[in-house]
């Protein structure tokens, strides 16, 4: 039986709580995506750039939603998403994300989802539509 087919609306996903923010995170990411920004991995850079220290990449949260929805790729699949980035993520930030049920329809679920801070505060906020697989 599907667990997202039978989502109603306004209903939400099990938010993740993600391990605080390091370092390696920022310097694995980096080397992974390509984004060498050192105001990403190097404090002194940071604060040239009028930063109170090192921020994580606004992808690298971005991307973390997809662990919101890994549980049911045997359901379906992310087949488009909307982000906007509405505050930085610094080091040890623990960040949660969250996902709950905006519309759903024969072709698939839309949710809105967001990623806050320990204080409550967004870092990204968006939508998600997930294609179901035809049955």
């Amino acid at each position: 039986m599907s667990r997202l087919k039978n989502l109603e609306i306004g209903e939400s996903l099990e938010d993740i709580r993600l391990e605080p923010v390091s370092r390696i995170d920022l310097i694995k990411y980096a080397g992974a995506s390509g984004d060498y920004n050192p105001i990403h991995t190097i404090d002194e850079e940071a604060k040239n750039a009028g930063l109170p220290g090192i921020i994580a990449h606004g992808m690298w949260t971005m991307g973390n939603l997809a662990k919101l929805f890994t549980p049911f790729y045997e359901e379906g699949f992310i087949q488009d998403y909307s982000i906007r980035f509405k505050g930085m993520v610094f080091l040890d930030d623990v960040i949660t994300l969250k996902a709950a049920l905006q519309e759903k329809n024969e072709l698939g679920l839309k949710f809105t989802v967001k990623a806050e801070n320990q204080h409550g505060k967004e870092a990204i906020k968006g939508e998600v539509f997930y294609k179901l697989y035809s049955v």
